[in-house]
């Protein structure tokens, strides 16, 4: 099996997250994909992050396998267990989108509005930078309001909203297109 994934990756950083106390993050290593995918099924359950229907872990380790060297999946952690993850992942495989980026964050249940997901993302539009990147794009429901808070805080701004865009067990949900350019062309 060949793996788009490359080798190099930052180093540990740890970091006080609210009251909380230490919390590491890191590259994402392929042991993690199983906590990865219960962290965004949590997502799906919510009703909050995605459409899309629970995951296994042979798909998400098939979606982790796909990211490559410009498509950083970083994990936060504490006391070993992974708490959050996000990932910048082909936006399109057309070549001029190259330096162009979909983002994904998701939070462990019990660790949501305590400051994991801003430390993630920030330390992810970081990564972004350092690779060169020109932009990063997201999708979320206009609906959540934590969510969307925390993108214009970070920097992102509102590129419209697609109606009716996607549908879940039978209604049709708008999805909000936000961005964050990371260079000055």
């Amino acid at each position: 099996m060949s793996s788009r994934r490359a080798s190099a990756a930052p180093s540990k950083q740890q970091a006080s997250v609210g009251n909380q106390g230490a919390v590491t993050f890191r590259a994402a290593r392929e042991a993690d994909v199983p906590a990865i995918t219960e962290i965004f099924n949590q997502g799906v359950e919510d009703g909050m992050a995605t459409l899309d229907p629970p995951h296994t872990v042979g798909q998400r380790v098939a979606w982790f396998r796909e990211h490559g060297s410009n498509e950083p999946v970083i994990v936060a952690e504490s006391g070993g267990q992974v708490v959050g993850w996000a990932s910048l992942s082909q936006w399109s495989a057309r070549m001029c989108y190259d330096t162009v980026k979909e983002l994904s964050i998701y939070v462990r249940r019990e660790w949501r509005g305590k400051g994991v997901g801003e430390a993630l993302l920030s330390r992810l539009l970081q990564r972004g930078q350092g690779l060169g990147l020109h932009k990063v794009t997201l999708f979320c429901f206009p609906e959540n309001a934590a969510g969307v808070k925390l993108y214009r805080r970070l920097g992102f701004v509102d590129v419209g909203v697609f109606r009716s865009h996607g549908v879940r067990n039978g209604i049709w949900h708008d999805i909000l297109a936000m961005e964050r350019q990371l260079t000055d062309h």
